[in-house]
């Protein structure tokens, strides 16, 4: 695929995109946003009675779940930085809605504020800073399909979806580490949970270049149902709007 701006924005075919959703989309739903050839054949192992309790418990969880609100905290660690923090400031925190089916709104308040905002079908990426917003459309595109948003919206199977290893369990926490089946775009997601509940408590993604970004989860709140119009993004007076399309090469 290529990516073509319609005012000739001089911006680099997918990589461009990739970059801008490393920098304005926490760890977990940029790997469910792009799709790209990586895949992970390592056998599964078998599960503890805990481990297996804790899969059964976010299952049954997010299958109930229609819509989640949340406050949110990121970090990177870099591969190039020799682990240490990333360079560009992606120490972040703000909030999280998202809603069934795939629709959702990161509000980031810090480092500086900006948000990421779809319906399912445009992605807005808004840059108050640069009073700019990039607006991609993704009806047609691979973004949002794949077993982790579908798992994460309740239409998926984790044992299904992921080769799954228990990393450590107990009565109030657990982490699992989940290697995709089909082809991803990062080598693996971990989730910590709370096995009695099935509440993911944090996400960490490794990419495919061993980078690392974490996610923590709090204040979540679950089926409050959002308005519509929480997942479509109206751009101030004044704000440059970056028409941006995937289109089939």
């Amino acid at each position: 695929m290529s990516l073509r701006a319609s005012k000739q924005r001089p911006l680099a075919a997918s990589n461009a995109l990739m970059r801008l959703l490393a920098l304005r989309v926490p760890g977990l739903l940029l790997a469910l946003l792009v799709a790209a050839p990586a895949g992970a054949d390592e056998p599964a192992e078998a599960l503890s009675a805990c481990a297996e309790a804790a899969v059964d418990a976010v299952q049954a969880r997010y299958a109930s779940v229609r819509d989640l609100k949340a406050h949110f905290s990121q970090s990177t660690r870099s591969v190039a930085m020799g682990g240490g923090p990333a360079p560009g400031g992606l120490e972040a925190s703000g909030s999280v809605v998202f809603a069934k089916p795939g629709r959702m709104r990161w509000t980031y308040e810090l480092p500086q504020p900006s948000e990421t905002v779809t319906n399912g079908e445009t992605l807005w990426i808004y840059d108050p800073a640069n009073r700019e917003v990039q607006q991609h459309q993704l009806s047609g595109s691979e973004y949002l399909q794949g077993a982790a948003i579908q798992f994460l919206l309740g239409e998926g199977d984790i044992r299904r979806d992921f080769h799954v290893r228990a990393e450590n369990c107990g009565t109030a926490s657990a982490s699992l580490a989940l290697l995709p089946r089909e082809d991803a775009s990062y080598e693996k997601l971990g989730i910590r949970v709370d096995p009695n509940t099935g509440e993911i408590r944090e996400t960490t993604l490794v990419d495919l270049l061993g980078n690392v970004t974490i996610v923590a989860f709090s204040k979540v709140e679950t089926n409050r149902d959002p308005a519509a119009s929480v997942f479509r993004f109206d751009p101030p007076a004044g704000v440059r709007v970056l028409k941006l399309q995937l289109d089939a090469e």
